[in-house]
């Protein structure tokens, strides 16, 4: 599939560790259909991230029981459809949750004994918190053959983005970012077919 020609003679943005795939907007993959993907892990060997804007009807509550009480409730997201019975943090909070810096201030992973004690003490409305199951794969050459596709473009991710905006809005708005080349992309239409 090759999608739009959409570089204008600009160079591309290479996928890493702390930047957005964005999919394009006609993605075949039902799994990644108007996604917003957080890159962890970019190299040789392959890439790991989570999907911002797929949210679930599951709480934190509903994984872990003893938390079911207290309010308002995590909803917890779809990373990806790669191991969905693992539970994944992003956050803000290092000095409390540990974790692997993926941008500055934005940390992936911690402590979930630590988390529990972080919700209970309400500690977690002031930071930023986005909790994940599962999460999104590619073995070693697999995105880039994606990219050469055309099936994603790549973006910076902000705190905002990642931890305020609601999820219906995130693709649209990472659209959006990437500037004025990019942004007739945001209205397209799921089935250009319906234009």
């Amino acid at each position: 599939m090759n999608f739009l020609n959409l570089d204008g003679g600009q160079e591309k943005t290479p996928p890493a560790k702390g930047k957005l795939l964005i999919a394009a907007p006609f993605i075949g993959d039902p799994n990644f259909s108007r996604s917003v993907v957080l890159l962890c892990e970019h190299s040789s060997e392959g890439t790991l991230g989570f999907v911002l804007n797929q949210p679930t009807t599951l709480t934190l509550g509903d994984l872990i029981i003893e938390l079911e009480r207290y309010s308002p409730p995590l909803v917890v997201y779809q990373g990806g459809p790669v191991q969905p019975d693992t539970l994944h943090i992003v956050h803000r909070m290092p000095e409390l949750l540990g974790g692997v810096e993926i941008v500055p201030g934005i940390f992936w992973g911690g402590s979930y004994e630590v988390l529990k004690d972080v919700i209970r003490k309400n500690q977690h409305k002031s930071f930023g918190l986005k909790l994940f199951i599962g999460y999104s794969g590619w073995a070693a050459g697999q995105l880039d053959k994606e990219m050469t596709e055309g099936s994603w473009l790549v973006g910076d991710v902000t705190a905002e983005l990642l931890f305020e905006d609601e999820a219906h809005t995130v693709w649209k708005k990472a659209i959006s970012m990437l500037g004025k080349n990019y942004s007739f992309l945001a209205n397209m239409p799921i089935d250009p077919q319906l234009n």
